[in-house]
């Protein structure tokens, strides 16, 4: 029995289909490659920067109370914030109903984190959130005109000096950091605060604490800072 010729086109369909099957063979059981994604070339210290607080003093001026207080930033890629805030806190109240006079004057500080919530993390611009620590070991004097006796006359008037206090908290910050010119900046925030622990002394009659504000009450707070990178 005669075999039939193989034809040109034959053997042409039967050499590509040998060559699709080499070529997958080739590439079975190959691993995938991988585009490797951009590495950050930023340094991870950018530098530092300095900030005074321009509410506090304006508090002190319209109300019975306020503070003096100025930060150090340090920036680590652009994306992480570690900050250090001190100041001094100011109060001098006088009560119109219980006629009672309040006055402090003592240090506080906080310490803690800033993080970049920005997209584009190398923005002269940024938002951000973070958390801070703060603490203050304070005195304050405390006077009442007196009482009078309305039956055995008299007057038995009241005072104590530098009773001795601390305050510990924390705080959850946000807030906007935006380029002016060259190195200065203008940021402000916002601050909810949440008292740790505290000690009111022996008279249990705190009314202002440094950097935290009215005892026991406040919970909203702000800054309004001008700020320098170095």
């Amino acid at each position: 029995m005669t075999r039939p010729v193989p034809t040109l086109s034959s053997i042409s369909r039967h050499l590509i289909s040998l060559l699709c099957l080499c070529g997958a063979l080739s590439t079975y059981g190959q691993p995938k490659l991988r585009v490797a994604e951009p590495v950050d070339s930023v340094a991870f210290l950018r530098g530092f920067a300095v900030s005074v607080d321009l509410v506090g003093p304006i508090q002190k001026m319209v109300s019975d109370y306020g503070q003096f207080e100025g930060a150090f930033r340090v920036n680590l890629r652009d994306k992480y914030f570690p900050i250090i805030e001190a100041g001094i806190g100011k109060a001098s109240h006088n009560d119109a109903v219980t006629k009672i006079s309040y006055s402090s004057s003592a240090p506080y500080f906080r310490v803690g984190i800033d993080f970049n919530l920005m997209k584009m993390k190398h923005d002269v611009n940024r938002i951000y959130g973070g958390v801070r620590y703060g603490f203050s070991s304070f005195k304050y004097d405390i006077s009442h005109p007196g009482v009078t006796d309305p039956k055995w006359g008299g007057t038995a008037v009241f005072e104590a000096q530098d009773v001795s206090c601390n305050y510990h908290w924390a705080e959850i910050v946000a807030g906007v950091d935006s380029k002016i010119w060259g190195p200065f900046h203008l940021g402000w925030s916002v601050r909810y605060r949440r008292r740790i622990a505290h000690d009111d002394g022996p008279l249990d009659n705190v009314w202002y604490v440094p950097g935290y504000g009215k005892a026991g009450s406040t919970r909203l707070g702000g800054t309004f800072n001008v700020i320098i990178d170095i």
